[in-house]
């Protein structure tokens, strides 16, 4: 796409296999690639360039924490994703999936709440800090003077 930048490819340097049953939670840096089941939470701990993928045969049961995921398994838990979550046509999420950029391929089932994530960087800044208008020409307009009068 025009204006967007392309993800350079991880290296997989963490591979769970298919057939391999996995208890407990699972943290890994770099590229991770799920081909069988893990029961327990999934992170890439403070790895900013980390990518998950979970195949058709993967699934988890737990909750995953990482920067991009491609999901084309099955995840039974909250997803947590910081900049770009792919989630392909067999893809199955039970759990609320947090975000900040997705894409979803027609097929794929997420069975919680989508819930769109701000970079915290672009928040709108607090009004608190800002000066009150002391302009004796500016006159503050309070929340009665806005209902119509009845005279």
């Amino acid at each position: 796409m025009i204006g967007r930048k392309r993800r350079r490819p991880v290296a997989i340097q963490t591979l769970i296999g298919e057939g391999t049953r996995v208890e407990g939670d699972l943290c890994f840096t770099g590229g991770a690639h799920i081909d069988g089941t893990v029961n327990g939470g999934v992170t890439s701990g403070r790895d900013w360039n980390a990518f998950l993928s979970v195949s058709e045969k993967g699934s988890v049961e737990g909750n995953i924490r990482v920067p991009h995921l491609a999901l084309s398994g099955t995840v039974k838990g909250d997803v947590f994703v910081g900049d770009k979550a792919e989630f392909g046509a067999t893809a199955k999420v039970i759990g609320n999936v947090h975000y900040q950029l997705i894409e979803i391929a027609a097929g794929a089932e997420i069975n919680g709440k989508l819930i769109h994530e701000v970079p915290k960087d672009q928040h709108l800044p607090e009004r608190d800090n800002e000066p009150e208008v002391t302009d004796p020409k500016v006159k503050p307009i309070f929340r009665s003077a806005t209902r119509s009068r009845r005279d």
